[in-house]
């Protein structure tokens, strides 16, 4: 019975080490701005394969009617994005939390159209998977100049 305790947690220490060791939470908080930061200059190269690197398997992205469910799905739709040689769109973050765990982080920021005005806010969550950050959630949300009540 010993034997089979040793090799499950064996197995678990394994499995965890195979994401990394976990920086801490400024760390993260610098590496998910920096990636997302690498996430955004994909649409700005215009490169559809960096972006797809960003992406988690089973990413859910709320981008059109109803939400994009997994890579394929995501790339599908997202690569109208990339067919012209001018970005549609640019995005940064401005706002990244990390949980303490350093394995789920929130990234936020404006959403700008060509020519710099605020159109948006994206708010994405990002999971630590084996090879670095990966997106799992993505939704934009349109801005207004509305008047605070």
């Amino acid at each position: 019975m010993k034997t089979v305790g040793t090799l499950a947690a064996t197995a678990l220490l394994c499995a965890c080490s195979a994401i990394g060791p976990r920086p801490a939470p400024d760390g993260a908080r610098l590496e998910v701005m920096a990636t997302e930061r690498a996430f955004a200059k994909s649409m700005a190269d215009r490169d559809l394969a960096a972006f797809a690197s960003f992406l988690s398997d089973e990413a859910v992205f709320f981008s059109g009617p109803e939400p994009l469910r997994g890579k394929s799905a995501v790339l599908a739709f997202w690569s109208r994005f990339y067919s012209s040689p001018a970005a549609p769109f640019s995005w940064e973050p401005d706002q990244v939390e990390v949980l303490d765990s350093g394995t789920l982080a929130l990234s936020s920021g404006p959403v700008r159209n060509p020519k710099g005005e605020l159109t948006a806010r994206f708010s994405s969550i990002w999971r630590r998977e084996a090879g670095g950050w990966r997106i799992v959630f993505d939704k934009g949300a349109p801005v207004c100049n509305c008047t605070p009540p």
